[in-house]
């Protein structure tokens, strides 16, 4: 029997539109002779199928099916390709985990403790996990300048706590752009996290379970051409990602195992990414994303590549691993 799979996409987030490509990529890839894949659109005002001549089934929320030619259909497995909310921090596993409907992410907890970057930074600390020295900053605080710089020095970070792709971040040089870069980042989330910038390499580590097995994937360095890796540099080509990274054998290895530790303290599963800078060194911990890009251009699938797992592969592989 071909088991029937939903592919959800779009989401609540400034970031819908490259989860519709992820989407999008992930259903053209999947062998439909193997499965019955259905796409799945979730937004604030309506949760649908989308048939391939564009007609829109609703989806029923109670038990998460659809009915298509007055025929009732359930999934076996949902291939979750949200980034941010409610696919990414927790929300939409939370509901398939309630439905006993499996899913191709990491569980509930790990979703919602990854996508708040304080939390996961704070909970990875008791491991030796190193982070940028930071600074919080809800809505509404008194905010002093002054302590902040005394913090995490200039120049910094200051960041939306819970977005991604770069949505809500700013780097800070002088006191005075503080206000402007804390209302760019109060537009996308009402945490902010200011970070000391960290100057080294920037690279993104790929782990995902595959065939049962814990592996880290080829590392990405990442170069932008801008004055830090923002959504320009991220979506609209103006950074250069060379895989595999060029470290030090050394630096390989930290990164390496960091990576996996990672991913094994915070018991996750499918898909990850975690971003590190060097200082002196060592690799410390930016954030880690469990529902990163999969469209051709993204990191993830091109570190797949490199380790000889091709999309259709690395896709399949992540509704197998649901389905145990």
């Amino acid at each position: 029997m071909k088991k029937n799979i939903a592919i959800i996409m779009g989401g609540y987030s400034s970031e819908y539109e490259i989860s519709l490509n992820s989407g999008q990529v992930v259903y053209q890839t999947l062998d439909h002779l193997k499965y019955n894949a259905y796409k799945i659109h979730i937004f604030k005002d309506k949760w649908v199928c989308v048939t391939n001549d564009n007609t829109e089934i609703p989806v029923d929320r109670n038990d998460f099916s659809i009915i298509e030619n007055d025929k009732k259909i359930n999934f076996d497995c949902v291939f979750n390709a949200i980034h941010g909310t409610p696919g990414e921090d927790g929300y939409m596993q939370g509901y398939f985990e309630l439905l006993n409907i499996p899913h191709t992410s990491c569980g509930m907890y790990q979703a919602a403790l990854t996508f708040n970057k304080r939390d996961c930074l704070s909970a990875l600390k008791p491991y030796g996990i190193k982070t940028a020295a930071s600074y919080f900053v809800n809505l509404g605080d008194t905010i002093n300048e002054d302590d902040i710089i005394k913090k995490v020095g200039l120049p910094c970070f200051v960041k939306a706590n819970k977005a991604g792709s770069s949505f809500g971040i700013s780097k800070v040089y002088k006191k005075e752009e503080f206000k402007k870069a804390l209302e760019i980042a109060f537009k996308e989330d009402d945490e902010v996290i200011i970070e000391s910038f960290l100057d080294g390499i920037e690279v993104s580590v790929g782990v995902i379970t595959y065939k049962g097995d814990i592996i880290v994937l080829p590392i990405t360095e990442i170069v932008s051409n801008n004055d830090f890796f923002d959504y320009k540099a991220k979506y609209l080509g103006e950074s250069q990602e060379i895989t595999p990274a060029r470290l030090t054998e050394t630096q390989e290895q930290k990164v390496r195992t960091l990576a996996k530790k990672v991913y094994t303290v915070l018991k996750m599963k499918g898909f990850s990414r975690s971003e590190f800078i060097f200082k002196d060194g060592e690799p410390h911990l930016l954030e880690v994303n469990t529902v990163p890009g999969l469209t051709k251009a993204s990191i993830l699938p091109q570190q797949a590549a490199k380790a000889g797992i091709s999309m259709s592969d690395l896709f399949e592989n992540a509704i197998e691993e649901a389905l145990k």
